[in-house]
């Protein structure tokens, strides 16, 4: 698997990004800001983050996700620990992510990357989306925001 930064004349894997947020209009805002980074296997990208700088020496991981037929193949948390790396090395001091309340695997899987729950966005997904979000039969409400040092 290689990671890679995505060129900016390339066209982001939308449905891929849209997997991890419904909303086109909020991911076409923030990777405009941030960078994009895919994992290919073979050539085809399997999974995708976005880095973004939101205040000085701070980063957040705004939007990752793995393609459904290449989940739990460790992908994800490649994608995290290059994110964790590639921040570190731009300087950020700190690197943030937010998940919803309904995410059970995600918040597993960032608590195992050293991810620490620093709050709660209550209410942020009825504040923020026009359409109810359900994952594992709950409706998505609150962001739960989780932070590590790097």
């Amino acid at each position: 698997m290689i990671i890679r930064k995505l060129p900016s004349e390339n066209a982001l894997p939308m449905d891929l990004l849209l997997s991890a947020d419904p909303s086109e209009k909020l991911i076409k805002d923030y990777a405009k800001r941030g960078q994009c980074f895919t994992a290919e296997i073979n050539r085809e990208i399997a999974g995708v983050y976005i880095l973004l700088a939101t205040r000085p020496e701070t980063a957040e991981l705004v939007n990752i996700a793995v393609k459904e037929e290449m989940q739990g193949k460790g992908i994800g948390k490649q994608l995290i620990m290059h994110a964790l790396k590639t921040a570190k090395s731009e300087g950020f001091k700190t690197i943030e992510i937010g998940t919803g309340n309904s995410s059970i695997g995600q918040l597993a899987l960032y608590q195992k990357c050293g991810f620490r729950i620093t709050g709660v966005d209550r209410d942020f997904f009825i504040r923020h989306y026009s359409e109810p979000i359900y994952e594992n039969g709950i409706q998505c409400i609150d962001m739960i925001r989780l932070s590590q040092d790097l």
